[in-house]
């Protein structure tokens, strides 16, 4: 999505750039980034080995790095600066004239060429006729004398050899000059002249009173169509998302502002970005493609929309390590149209989110948190170069304002060393909105913007579909588990009743148990998880649950024995025995 308009100085490279702001396939970003990284960012950043430990400490949000985190601006008119208010009025005034122009309507397709050249064969093959009778009838109203029949034959002669020359406008070189010379041996005399002259300028007349008669049934029919064009080109609401572009909607301001802000404010600009995308939006099809079953379910864990960020937003990741998958890869890219489906699947998956999950009221939340996971991503060169390409271009000039942050995880040493070329190139808008995070720092840059309870379990969060036991209203606690130290966590839990819990160490590598200890003296400590180590390997979440009949308290037990401080997440509720 076009974010902001990039220096036109700097086409080439923010284009690249660029795709890590749209919604488009970040696979392409990330192999062009990769490309374009010069012999001497490498050696600046020495051997992979070192520069993927260095990425842990390159992979800083934008918070960090200074540049000022990006803040979504009021939809609220009468919160609007007067400039940008002045601006909207404008637009809008625009939009207006447009939409009576009917300048948002497809242009009408133009008739096939052949369709046009046939008839003009046709007529010309029908008038010559006519020509050739008038020709025949004209000496029958003009007998003078019989003795002058034999001289104006060569005469005659002399006018078919002139008329297909004017007629077929020098069709064929050589047949003209025979002509010429065969009417230049037919010249009569002078007192003959009169003769020929006369019936030229007869044919001639009679020939106009043709066209007359002709001419004006075609402007009449001319005229009638413009008539009935005018009728058919009524204006008619235009709606985008599902919002009117011309109607008293406070919807239609936080679209129109979207579009505005996309092109700082410069109405005209913002005006042909608008017009260019209703249009595109009608050739494309969008109204049909969003009931349009693509046959495509395989994808539905390469691209898909789960929970929310701690603000509201919607959350989509993007996960083309998925594309690993030969198979998977085919069906996808394998041939150009399947390119031409996946293009498809991937803007319709778009436009069902914008319309199930964003609200455009002034107040509501009207974009959304992109997520890219980078690790194994398809290589630099491939099938979806093409189809990447064009859905960069697509995103960018037809979905402005829709991207609320753009998180990229498991980024690699050299995406990092290519952004820092490409940084200087970017609009502070595009890149107050970038964060980028390194493989030992994904998670917990994902929990800075998003719930561990929202974050889906393969990216280091607790979310796990058909979950028994919690959803996301259960809220996670996060606790940071230092290097060679213990944390204990202590549930209480009332009598008759039943506890659950979760838990997980991002990494693992740390011992754990659970034990149950009685609130009345002398009660015994009931063990319910043998402390054990839990390897790296291990499950991403460990789960339990205890039936207790005297109030007390559940104490978990953490010893973290490595040299790296740990990640803990975990939860709990209390069931009565009724549950």
């Amino acid at each position: 999505m076009a974010e902001e308009p990039q220096p036109e100085a700097a086409a080439t490279a923010p284009a690249a750039a660029e795709v890590v702001v749209t919604e488009a396939v970040p696979a392409e970003a990330e192999a062009e980034k990769k490309a374009e990284v010069p012999a001497a960012a490498e050696a600046e950043v020495g051997a992979e080995a070192e520069a993927e430990k260095k990425a842990d400490e390159a992979a800083v949000t934008a918070d960090d790095a200074g540049t000022g985190s990006f803040k979504e601006e009021s939809n609220l008119v009468e919160d609007l600066p007067d400039p940008e208010k002045k601006a909207l009025d404008e637009f809008k005034q625009l939009i207006a004239a447009a939409l009576a122009a009917g300048e948002f309507n497809l242009p009408p397709p133009p008739p096939p060429p052949k369709a046009k050249e046939e008839p003009k064969a046709e007529e010309t093959k029908t008038e010559e006729p006519k020509t050739e009778e008038i020709k025949t009838e004209e000496p029958k109203a003009e007998e003078p004398a019989k003795e002058e029949t034999k001289t104006e034959e060569p005469a005659k002669a002399e006018q078919v050899a002139e008329e297909p020359k004017t007629e077929a406008a020098a069709e064929v070189p050589a047949e003209e000059a025979k002509a010429e010379a065969v009417a230049e041996e037919a010249k009569p005399e002078p007192e003959e002249k009169t003769v020929v002259v006369a019936e030229e300028e007869s044919a001639t007349k009679t020939v106009e009173a043709i066209d007359e008669t002709v001419v004006p049934a075609a402007t009449s029919e001319e005229a009638a169509a413009p008539e009935a064009e005018t009728q058919a080109a009524a204006p008619e609401p235009v709606l985008i998302w599902g919002v009117p572009l011309v109607a008293d909607d406070e919807r239609t301001d936080t679209v129109l502002l979207k579009f505005l802000r996309a092109r700082e404010f410069k109405v005209k600009e913002a005006m042909a970005m608008l017009k260019s995308a209703v249009l595109w939006r009608k050739r494309f099809g969008i109204t049909s493609l969003l009931d349009a079953d693509l046959g495509l379910p395989e994808l539905e864990n390469v691209v898909f929309y789960r929970g929310a960020d701690r603000e509201g937003h919607p959350v989509c990741y993007n996960v083309y390590g998925e594309f690993q998958d030969k198979d998977l890869y085919e069906k996808a890219f394998g041939d150009e149209e399947k390119r031409e489906r996946f293009l498809k699947w991937r803007i319709q998956l778009l436009e069902r989110g914008i319309l199930s999950k964003l609200d455009f009221a002034p107040s509501g939340i009207c974009s959304m948190v992109q997520v890219t996971d980078l690790k194994n991503s398809p290589p630099m060169l491939g099938k979806h170069r093409a189809v990447t390409r064009q859905a960069v271009a697509l995103l960018q000039d037809n979905y402005p304002e829709f991207i609320a942050k753009k998180l990229f995880i498991n980024v690699p040493w050299w995406y990092l060393a290519a952004n820092k070329m490409m940084s200087p190139f970017l609009t502070q808008r595009t890149k107050s909105k970038f964060v980028f995070a390194s493989p030992a720092k994904s998670a917990e840059t994902l929990f800075r913007y998003i719930a561990p309870e929202q974050v889906p379990v393969q990216f280091g969060g607790l979310f796990k579909e058909d979950d028994p036991e919690f959803t996301t209203s259960d809220a996670v606690t996060e606790l940071t588990i230092k290097p060679s130290s213990k944390e204990t966590v202590e549930i209480p839990v009332t009598e008759n009743s039943t506890i659950v819990w979760e838990l997980r160490a991002l990494g693992w590598e740390v011992s754990y148990g659970a034990e149950f200890t009685p609130d009345a003296e002398g009660g015994y400590t009931v063990i319910v998880q043998k402390t054990r180590k839990v390897p790296a390997n291990e499950e991403p979440i460990m789960k339990g649950s205890f039936k207790v009949g005297e109030p007390g308290k559940l104490v978990l037990t953490i010893n973290n024995p490595a040299s790296k401080k740990k990640k803990l997440l975990y939860r709990s509720k209390v069931k009565s025995t009724s549950e």
